[in-house]
């Protein structure tokens, strides 16, 4: 695995400037809404949301591109924590297919859904760290249409709903048209990118851009092989030190509260072994709103829903708190929060540093686009169409 020390982009100096841009390997950003009537409110069935699917090619070639994918994914994160929606904090999903592999079924058309739409993220880094490549087929139009169709979409004007494709191959493979499969997700307010992993004018000679400019995205090129360039600033030990004692408020409880915040643990150990700069990303995002685990954690169950504690059987708490009373216990997790915010807030206060520090260093050194850079531009464009805020 590899963990250079390469400059990361300023994301939001980048992306902020970007929704009216152009460079050599994009093209123009459609608009998907341009009047306040276009840009509804959420109903009251739900919290706004932001849904992200990322379809990934995992053939041969694309060992690069998975490891783009492991090292960029809590930048991504990060940057959708940026975004608000009158005011308020949208919910994160983020969803994971894999396609183009060999050891997949033929039936299936080489593709797999990896991970529904979930607000899990700790899944969506575990699974990623599980794939691994096998030459196969790849079509495009097969994996876009299983996405769009298997996917739990959001129904809200308001939700912001992006399928990013990345891959090597010609993107007009397979007996599903492409155009058919981006139509019914444009049906859908599904808005499809796509990610060259070649030369641009390969991308656009072989459909990518064509897919792009069809799904009213964004369109890139990249190289799969760059090893992810990050900035180490003066913050990331604090900010990993604080990651440390934030786990330490983490109360599990039902019957994978075990399992999961084991899990939690094994996602920081991933990070920390890429590179020290993407340990110190996760930790920013276990210090957002985002980053939730109320199917796990008491703290955040109970901020869920604050008579939690009294509806838990006995054997539904760890050990330590089974033969504590239920006014023991809220005192116990009522502690664990206000030391969680605490630690949060410290996290939020070095994370701006780290990012003020970030972008000066960007200044100084000419940025490739890899999966992250590319992701994370598009996203916020797409956001300030849709009416949503960008917070730093």
């Amino acid at each position: 695995m590899k963990s250079t020390a390469f400059i990361t982009s300023a994301l939001l100096a980048t992306t902020l400037a970007f929704a009216g841009c152009k460079n050599s390997n994009t093209n123009d950003l459609k608009p998907i809404a341009t009047t306040s009537a276009e840009i509804q409110k959420p109903t009251k069935d739900g919290n706004t949301k932001i849904q992200v699917a990322l379809l990934l090619d995992t053939s041969n070639s694309m060992d690069g591109l998975i490891e783009q994918a492991k090292s960029r994914l809590w930048n991504i994160v990060n940057t959708l924590t940026t975004l608000k929606y009158q005011g308020k904090t949208p919910d994160i999903e983020i969803g994971l297919y894999e396609y183009g592999n060999d050891g997949l079924s033929s039936q299936s058309n080489y593709i797999r859904q990896v991970a529904p739409l979930t607000t899990d993220l700790d899944l969506i880094s575990e699974k990623l760290f599980s794939l691994r490549t096998n030459g196969g087929s790849e079509y495009c139009g097969a994996v876009i249409a299983d996405a769009t169709k298997q996917l739990s979409w959001g129904k809200d004007g308001s939700n912001m709903k992006l399928i990013y494709i990345a891959g090597n191959e010609a993107f007009n493979q397979g007996g599903i048209n492409y155009k058919e499969s981006i139509s019914d997700a444009l049906k859908n307010d599904i808005y499809v990118n796509t990610i060259f992993c070649g030369d641009a004018m390969e991308g656009v000679n072989t459909f990518w851009k064509d897919g792009a400019d069809f799904g009213k995205g964004k369109y890139f090129n990249i190289d799969s092989n760059l090893s992810i360039q990050y900035v180490v600033t003066p913050y990331d030990v604090k900010i990993t030190e604080c990651n440390t004692r934030i786990n330490t408020t983490y109360i599990s409880y039902g019957t994978k509260g075990y399992e999961k915040k084991m899990n939690q643990e094994a996602q920081d150990s991933n990070a920390k072994g890429v590179s020290s700069a993407n340990y110190a990303e996760r930790a920013v995002s276990k210090s957002k709103a985002a980053y939730k685990n109320e199917s796990w954690d008491l703290v955040d169950k109970v901020r869920d829903d604050k008579d939690a504690v009294a509806k838990l059987k006995k054997e539904e708490l760890p050990k330590e708190l089974q033969n504590k009373s239920t006014a023991e216990i809220k005192v116990y997790v009522d502690q664990k929060s206000k030391e969680r915010e605490a630690i949060q807030k410290e996290i939020t206060e070095l994370a701006k540093k780290r990012q003020d520090y970030i972008d000066t260093e960007a200044k100084k050194t000419k940025t490739q686009d890899d999966l992250g850079n590319a992701i994370n531009t598009s996203i916020v464009a797409f956001a300030k169409i849709k009416g949503y805020t960008v917070e730093k």
